[in-house]
């Protein structure tokens, strides 16, 4: 058996095997390519466009991961054309079924780009373009294989020039019309030929050359060679399918034993199934059993004494009888309840999530399916979905509540961040309390949350704003509480905040808590978000283009929910295709950069980390900068002569800068420190930094500001940043740190009037 997938990144482990098999293809097959463009495949796949073309790779594999076969695809979406770069097979031919197999894939990717025409290169079938006769005979293999599918190569022009005299054997142009197979327009396939020569072969055809062939191109429209090998009539030319990579599905086979039946309990075995009626009549979804897990994986977010608790007591409760907390104490780790009864409220955060037979049973499966899922999206799967109950989003490290009893999100989060930045969006219409209590002093895994003001809505007590995280998990944890009443453009606007954290967090994988509680008519929320909307909100989400894990949460109208789900996962599988169409900004922008002057006493600590994680200073300088902040909080800026500008994002202090009056000058400042924290280096923050300081200055009155840095080696970046800010070297004091290591002295004037941002430039964000 084997699959054809899509490679999106080389990132996880399962993809660089691909790509190291892929690179022993080319070497064995292809031995004259550069090796500097094997290695580049990577770094193409990473960030489109940056060879001005979006790289889109396919690998035919066996279930054990062997590559039989890859193709890789060129995709032009302002001009709209894809350009096959490579297909071949591990053992030789193109032809045959495994060759018939990709080649189909990558036409139904054009068709579902939406491409005007497919175009690709074979070398001549001709005795006299091609003296080769064993290549002869594998020229005209190919272009049979092709011509069944209706593809032919362009005649009458020039795209078959030699470039330096005494070329031979050089290729035909071929033309695949896809299922419309429309007549091939001279100003199209004008474009589509200088875009391939000038982007393509840049190196190789200089621009006379170009022109020459493309102005060749006289007919209109294109002429194509006549049928050779096959008969017109036979041709299949029809894409049949979509280009779809379906979504691994992993549903709890267990989550029927727990099934409360009391008045009013909402989470019931009903959810489950509506949303499979819609989903399985789809063909989105490919079925994946469960996997059993270690129990190690549930203790890496949740106590010990918890999850052994959790266990004992469901087992001690009787067949088809609850229990429900009642009593809730002020918790002291070391005097914990006896009475079972209150020891529940010992471990629970309400009194309607009851312990019962069935809990921890179908809780731990959950749990199985949320690691199967994200295990799929680790083997190279794109989108996984465990379809799960009981849900887990307000599972906190010690405690359950919400219908939660093990947070599934988390466990798939903690899973996945052994091999990358992990970022948990969710969308739940109840805040993920449970998320944000577990990685609350972590970094390396966001936690965002859109969710009901915990004014109105429950847990209530966590889900504010001003909760950022603790530690070195301050600016990692992002709450979006939002109004009662909210309709689809409104969550979109919030929607649109939450994605732009993730966006500036850069994580390898996203877990999404899907939530269809925000939906019109459901009993537990407020909203009334339709199908049209969820499916917008799957779109915006997947145009993240991330592998991604989605882990069923709430939703308790029955009668929707599946309608919803699907729309959903509608709008991520099309965004998940369509990744990469659209130009992406090479230079990334921090969203939700916030200033500030105003020096508050967190400010020593976080400076001295600050300034201590760039690497740069010694313990000396550290000390020193600390000390600045201090003499500020002490005297005043007045009298101190020390002021800030301070870098927060999401309440993370990422960089900052500290400047002065010089004494016994009129108009002269200082530029003590500017300071950017490792991660957002090389963004633009130091850049914002030193605009709204120079800015300061100038209403300070000040006309120069002087810089110094150090002349060694690892402070060139520093040189060079302040010389592309408009800062000129005024002097250079040879030997002045130590030997070797002279102080480099930079000034800028600032013109009255004018701000002290160089023209052109963007503002600072506030």
């Amino acid at each position: 058996m084997l699959r054809i997938r899509r490679i999106y990144d080389d990132i996880l482990p399962v993809n660089r095997e691909i790509l190291r098999q892929i690179r022993e293809i080319f070497h064995t097959r292809f031995r004259a390519v550069d090796e500097k463009e094997i290695d580049a495949i990577g770094e193409k796949l990473r960030n489109p466009f940056t060879q001005r073309f979006r790289t889109i790779l396919f690998v035919a594999e066996s279930m054990r991961g062997k590559v039989l076969g890859f193709a890789m695809l060129l995709h032009e979406p302002e001009i709209g054309f894809a350009y096959l770069d490579w297909i071949a097979m591990a053992g030789g031919s193109t032809g045959g079924g495994l060759g018939g197999a990709i080649y189909e894939r990558v036409r139904q990717e054009a068709v579902g780009l939406k491409v005007k025409g497919l175009f690709f290169e074979c070398l001549p079938d001709d005795e006299k373009d091609c003296p080769d006769k064993a290549l002869l005979g594998e020229n005209r293999a190919r272009l049979r294989f092709y011509e069944h599918y209706g593809a032919r190569p362009i005649v009458n022009t020039g795209y078959e020039l030699p470039v330096k005299e005494g070329d031979t054997c050089m290729p035909h142009l071929v033309y695949d019309g896809l299922h419309e197979q429309k007549p091939l327009r001279r100003a199209f396939a004008r474009k589509v030929v200088r875009a391939v020569l000038e982007r393509k072969y840049a190196e190789l055809c200089p621009p006379a050359y170009v022109d020459k062939v493309v102005n060749s191109f006289g007919d209109d429209p294109v002429r194509l060679r006549d049928f050779r090998y096959v008969k017109p009539e036979v041709v299949g030319n029809l894409v049949v399918g979509k280009a779809l990579e379906q979504i691994a599905l992993v549903v709890n086979d267990k989550h029927d034993i727990h099934h409360v039946r009391e008045r009013g309990y909402v989470e019931s075995p009903v959810r489950i199934r509506s949303i499979l009626a819609e989903l399985d009549k789809s063909g989105l979804f490919a079925r994946i059993h469960p996997q059993p897990f270690p129990e190690r994986h549930l203790l890496e977010v949740h106590a010990t004494d918890f999850v052994r608790y959790l266990k004992r007591a469901c087992n001690d409760v009787p067949e088809g009888k609850s229990l429900y907390p009642y009593v809730f104490p002020i918790r002291n780790k070391t005097r914990p309840p006896k009475e079972p009864s209150v020891l529940s409220g010992y471990y629970c955060i309400d009194t309607f999530t009851p312990i019962n037979r069935n809990a921890y049973p179908a809780a731990r499966r959950a749990v199985d399916c949320a690691l199967t899922a994200a295990r799929e999206v680790l083997n190279g799967r794109r989108l996984s979905y465990a379809l799960v109950r009981p849900p887990g989003h307000h599972a906190e490290h010690r405690f359950f509540g919400g219908f939660c009893y093990f947070n599934n999100c988390a466990v798939a989060a903690q899973f996945l961040s052994h091999y990358g930045k992990v970022a948990i969006l969710d969308i739940d219409y109840h805040h993920g309390n449970g998320q944000q209590d577990i990685f609350y002093r972590r970094d390396d895994v966001l936690t965002v949350s859109l969710h009901g003001h915990p004014s109105f809505a429950y847990p209530y007590f966590s889900g504010f704003e001003e909760e950022l995280g603790e530690g070195e998990g301050e600016g990692f944890n992002l709450n979006l509480p939002l109004p009662e009443k909210l309709d689809g453009e409104g969550y979109r606007k919030a929607l649109a905040l939450a994605l732009n954290r993730i966006s500036t967090f850069k994580p390898t994988f996203l877990v999404v808590a899907l939530g269809l509680d925000p939906a019109k008519g459901d009993p537990t929320g407020t909203w009334s978000l339709t199908p049209k909307d969820f499916k917008i909100n799957g779109e915006v989400i997947g145009s993240l283009g991330l592998p991604t894990v989605v882990v069923q949460e709430g939703g308790y109208r029955s009668r929707t929910l599946g309608k919803n789900a699907l729309a959903f996962f509608n709008g991520l599988t099309e965004a998940v295709i369509q990744w990469g169409t659209g130009r992406h900004e090479t230079k990334e922008q921090i969203h939700g950069l916030k200033m500030r002057h105003t020096v508050v006493p967190e400010d020593v600590e976080r400076v001295e980390k600050l300034v201590r994680l760039t690497g740069f200073f010694t313990e000396a300088e550290v000390g020193v900068a600390k000390e600045l902040v201090e003499e500020h909080l002490l005297k005043g800026a007045e009298v101190s002569g020390y002021h800030f500008v301070f870098a927060e994002h999401y309440g993370r202090l990422v960089g900052y800068s500290c400047y002065g009056p010089i004494p016994c000058t009129l108009s002269s400042f200082d530029l003590y420190w500017i300071a950017v924290h490792p991660d957002y280096q090389g963004r633009r923050v130091g850049r914002h930094l030193l605009q709204l300081t120079e800015e300061n200055i100038r209403q300070a009155g000040g006309e120069r500001i002087y810089v110094d840095t150090s002349q060694r080696i690892q402070y060139a970046s520093t040189r060079a940043f302040y010389e592309r800010c408009g800062y000129l070297l005024e002097s250079l004091l040879v030997d002045f740190y130590a030997p070797g290591d002279g102080k480099a002295l930079y000034c800028k004037k600032l013109r009255k009037g004018k701000t002290g941002t160089d023209p052109g430039q963007p503002r600072p964000t506030g």
